[in-house]
């Protein structure tokens, strides 16, 4: 029999170039750099179990139970045979198995062969210990049974047995596939026997390979009589308890069972919607996430988040910083997460604080901010709003956690279920979108704190403006189309521009509707409180806040200039007036270093502060009629005046005033440092982004046009390796198919990350991510994602190379 590899290169060489830009569509880690050079290398690559791993969380449920179904079958097997499992032999489920194989072909997961029996991709078989509670075939079971005994086993059923071993296994795996000869011999069956039988049939029975203890397992009552007749089969020796053949269990469950199939989706409640209408919601919430988001992130630009010690950003951070951003914590949450995978924040030894990108960010409009946030949310390997574990206890934001590729499919399944329904029309309930979510990807991750599936997922996405009244909106659509232009631009069309004016009352408060611009920000944060954030925001301003502003070397005129500048009408009276009597009484006192010097041109003043009770404790005392000395340091002795409603400055050593200035920390973003030039071999950057859509096509075309195999390596013949550091690896890592050792050199030229499967010296299997690769036959020096190091592997203890997921 042929390899799984080569009849799906036989396969995919009979594909015209659109049906096999399909399959290059679906699965794009298969041709990432460099391209495959022939059909049979991509059939390589496609058979990879990375790679099957990464395409099965992408199948819809009935995709899933068909394979499920074939991996119980044990493929190769009949179209029939598999609609007769399923119960898909007419109408709409027969059209849903049709369309479930046609899904699993462009996934180049399962494909017909020449004589049009199907077949699977081998590394899906182990997807499942026990398909549909079923144990492995017959013929499998058999294997290590002597010829002798499988002769006894026939003539216990009244068959003649033929010569050979392998004549022998086919002729019971034939008898035991028959339910008609099958109910025969279990009609002389004792009643242990059949009771015993029934159980191991049963669907809920889960086998096991090995008894829990690895010995000799004692046979259960009933069982030598079915172990007689090969209906049971024992291990071995002996070890491990007895097991059902596949093709028994099937038998025994009889004609009316049938493996669980449902082609056609749930369905969703639906209410009429029109585009306006999901325009307006997205717009409105969109919006207020990309506010809070700013008020967030310049909670943190001002006052770094503390890490616990166990890492991450505790509840008590989080409180603090959703009062201060006036925002509940889920939008705390999310904003970190997305903010921190956006390279916005960055964690910087015991706290998290903004990054220099931040400050780019924080300057640009809200239809600009928000996709970056967006994008970010879209690819996280966790749900970012997850607040407790599966113990229900709280989690910390920015943990660290390690990625899930069932989160991320949680919203990929969640877009995906809201692109199915009918134009004009929105799920009655979001939540309702759940069940439709998971029919279009049953592996996502269910969280434990749900108690609707998906319901976290969801509401995350109707914060961010994905889905409105029920339906995707043109950002969810922009989405799950993966097209950047297609968001900026759905951005830009329900995001309205950044407000730079505010309306300035004669009750001391300044209110800016939508997103107000970042110098506004700036302007109104600098000499006044804000209050509240959202669709509007609220400032209030007051002597402690002009005072504060007047520290930072303003001048009163300034700031009168300054908010005359914004505001949407005249500056009210009592603001200006706040204004003038606020800098009156500032300055009136200086304070100089001595421990520190108190003086000023006011004798009574100075009086009454080293008579004020609550400022005893800086040890003041007079020197002259205009000066005190305080035992306490500069700057608490401002502090405390301050606290007692005093408008101090500080003085420099030569006498004129210090400005203070409040300067913002940013934290570097963390990236693997290069050993190399920027820009060349080894920075470590990312070159497995998904091919455009017209290099796909360039590739299937190439490709079909091409012979089945590319010529091997040989010097003999002529044929050489495409570069030197392909044959160096080669000539080391002999574990590695030459499509693996074409993929590392790349990587290793390029300077691209890849991830290989390493066979430690203890002999332990790990799956690491390196970049920035030098190679050093017999080793090979590269940075490891997984450790945040560098670390040295042996080319010869590398099995397996696959690019970045």
């Amino acid at each position: 029999m042929k390899s799984g590899k080569s009849t799906l290169a036989a396969w995919l060489h009979h594909l015209d170039a659109e049906a096999l830009e399909q399959v290059l569509t679906a699965r794009p880690d298969a041709v990432s750099p460099p391209e495959p050079r022939s059909v049979s290398e991509l059939a390589e690559r496609l058979q990879r179990p990375g790679s099957v791993a990464l395409a099965l969380p992408r199948l819809t449920l009935p995709a899933l139970q068909t394979t499920e179904a074939l991996a119980a079958l044990g493929a190769p097997a009949s179209r029939d045979a598999l609609a007769s499992l399923l119960d898909a032999t007419e109408d709409e489920a027969a059209r849903g198995l049709e369309a479930a194989l046609r899904t699993l072909s462009t996934y180049a997961l399962v494909w017909p062969d020449s004589e049009g029996t199907l077949r699977m991709a081998t590394p899906l078989r182990q997807a499942w210990d026990t398909p549909l509670g079923l144990d492995q075939p017959l013929a499998t079971l058999l294997k290590d049974t002597t010829s002798e005994e499988l002769r006894r086993t026939l003539m216990a059923l009244g068959v003649r047995p033929p010569g050979t071993k392998p004549q022998r296994i086919a002729t019971l795996v034939e008898h035991h596939s028959d339910p008609a000869r099958l109910a025969a011999v279990l009609a002389q069956a004792p009643g242990e026997t059949r009771r015993l039988l029934g159980r191991k049939a049963d669907p809920a029975h889960r086998p096991r390979a090995f008894a829990p203890s690895g010995g000799r397992s004692a046979p259960e009552p009933g069982a030598r009589w079915a172990l007689e007749r090969g209906l049971l089969v024992q291990p071995r020796y002996g070890h491990g308890p007895v097991r059902m053949p596949a093709e028994v269990a099937l038998a025994l469950r009889g004609p009316d069972w049938h493996a669980p199939f449902d082609p056609t989706p749930p369905v969703t409640p639906l209410v009429p919607v029109s585009p306006a209408e999901i325009d307006s919601e997205a717009s409105a919430a969109a919006t207020a996430f990309a506010v809070h988001a700013a008020s967030v992130l310049s909670v943190c630009a001002t006052t770094p988040p503390a890490r616990l010690k166990s890492g991450g950003v505790g509840s008590r951070e989080l409180a603090r910083i959703g009062k201060a951003a006036r925002c509940e914590e889920p939008v705390v949450r999310l904003t970190l997460e997305t903010a921190h995978a956006a390279g916005l924040v960055a964690r910087d030894g015991d706290r998290v604080a903004t990054t220099d990108a931040y400050d780019t960010w924080a300057e640009s409009e809200p239809a600009e901010r928000l996709p970056v946030l967006l994008h970010a949310w879209w690819t996280l390997g966790l749900t970012p709003s997850q607040a407790r574990d599966d113990d229900n206890k709280v989690l910390p934001a920015l943990a660290g956690t390690p990625s899930c590729t069932g989160c991320l499919q949680a919203r990929k399944g969640l877009l995906a279920a809201a692109s199915r329904l009918p134009a004009g029309q929105g799920a009655k309930n979001a939540a309702e979108l759940g069940p439709l979510a998971h029919w279009s990807r049953p592996l996502a991750e269910v969280l434990p704190q749900d108690a609707t599936p998906f319901i976290t997922v969801i509401r995350e996405a109707e914060l961010v403006g994905v889905l409105a009244r029920g339906a995707l909106s043109p950002i969810g659509a922009a989405l799950l189309a993966d097209s950047g232009e297609e968001l900026a631009a759905a951005c830009h069309r329900l995001l309205p521009a950044a407000t730079a004016t505010a309306r300035l009352g004669s009750d001391l408060t300044a209110v800016v509707t939508g997103t107000p611009a970042a110098r506004l920000v700036t302007l109104l944060d600098s000499c006044a409180d804000r209050e509240t954030s959202g669709t509007a925001s609220l400032w209030r301003f007051s002597p402690a806040s002009v005072r504060r502003a007047l520290d930072a070397g303003r001048s009163p005129e300034s700031i009168e200039a300054g908010l005359a500048a914004v505001a949407a009408g005249p500056l009210p009276q009592p603001l200006s007036y706040l204004i003038t009597d606020t800098a009156r009484s500032h300055g009136r006192i200086r304070v100089a270093s001595a421990a520190c010097v108190i003086h000023g041109e006011e004798p009574a003043l100075l009086t009454e502060i080293a008579a004020h009770r609550k400022l005893s404790g800086l040890g003041l005392r007079h020197l002259a009629p205009t000066v005190l000395l305080s035992r306490t340091p500069l700057e608490k002795t401002l502090a405390a005046l301050r606290t007692e409603g005093y408008a101090p400055v500080a003085e420099a050593a030569d006498g004129t005033v210090r400005v203070e200035r409040p300067r913002s920390h940013r934290a570097t973003a963390p990236v693997p440092p290069p050993r190399k030039a920027a820009g060349g071999p080894g920075t470590g950057s990312r070159t497995t982004d998904a091919p455009e859509r017209a290099e796909l096509t360039t590739l299937a075309t190439r490709l079909v046009g091409t012979p089945l195999a590319h010529p091997e390596p040989d010097p003999y013949d002529g044929v050489t390796f495409a570069t030197d550091t392909e044959e160096i690896i080669a000539g080391y890592a002999t574990r590695l198919p030459s499509c693996d050792v074409r993929q590392l050199a790349h990587a290793v030229d390029s300077g691209a990350a890849v991830v290989i499967e390493y066979a430690a010296a203890t002999g332990s299997r790990t799956i690491r991510t390196v970049s920035d690769l030098d190679l050093d036959p017999p080793y090979l020096r590269a940075w490891c994602h997984l450790r945040d190091a560098d670390r040295v592997f042996t080319l010869s203890r590398i099995h397996g190379v696959m690019p970045p997921a």
